[in-house]
């Protein structure tokens, strides 16, 4: 597949879209930590269509979230992360495996554009719709998702991340205990978007509110699965 470059708003250039290869190498990247440091439980993953642009919705309680999806994602996944994570080394690391940069202060079109870039190329493109660690129980949704969504036709696959909170590591408190199991739950992909096609911003304020009913059933259906 061919990644075009992003366009700043003036139309100059700026840096080429996140690569695919990088993002596969951020997976094998994740494999190796998360079931190095953890023992992750995966359920459902092959409810991830196998080709074509999808969106995984995570709920997002704990740092390890993202990197513990990007390890058992059965493909690819380019993370939308905030601007604050992209210090230092951790700047060209997170961009050289496919990772997307957002200011989620302000409409940051240069974002938007590689996200949309990502989808349009047949990738995977993987957002946190309550837009900040919190309870991780979907309850406040943004509206990024439904934009994403209805915008490109992807579908979504809503993942739980369970079990990354319930204990605090010995050595590193910030992180769940070394070698406990963490469960991640991949539910059944849905269209966002109405029969329409409509963009309005009626239809994807009707679009978040379907959004967080099938997220929040899911997080239950897998709470239930799990026994978190």
């Amino acid at each position: 597949m061919r990644r075009h470059p992003c366009r700043g708003e003036a139309g100059g250039e700026v840096t080429a879209a996140p690569s695919e290869r990088g993002a596969e190498v951020g997976r094998r990247i994740g494999v190796g930590l998360m079931y190095g440091l953890w023992k992750p439980r995966v359920l459902g993953a092959w409810k991830v269509p196998a080709t074509g642009p999808v969106i995984l919705a995570v709920n997002h309680s704990h740092n390890v979230d993202g990197p513990m999806v990007m390890g058992t994602a059965p493909r690819p996944t380019h993370f939308l992360i905030k601007k604050e994570a992209f210090v230092g080394p951790l700047d060209r690391f997170l961009r050289g495996i496919g990772q997307v940069k957002v200011d989620r202060d302000i409409a940051d079109r240069t974002a938007i554009t590689r996200a949309l870039g990502i989808l349009d190329d047949g990738g995977v493109l993987g957002i946190f719709p309550e837009g900040t660690r919190g309870e991780g129980n979907f309850a406040s949704l943004r509206s990024g998702l439904a934009y994403f969504a209805v915008r490109s036709g992807a579908p979504i696959v809503p993942v739980a991340v369970l079990g990354s909170t319930e204990k605090r590591g010995r050595l590193i408190k910030g992180l769940p205990p070394l070698r406990s199991r963490v469960d991640v739950v991949f539910g059944d992909p849905f269209e966002a978007g109405d029969s329409g096609g409509r963009r309005t911003r009626k239809a994807l304020d009707e679009a978040t509110v379907r959004i967080q009913e099938r997220l929040t059933a899911h997080l239950d259906d897998a709470r239930r699965l799990t026994g978190h």
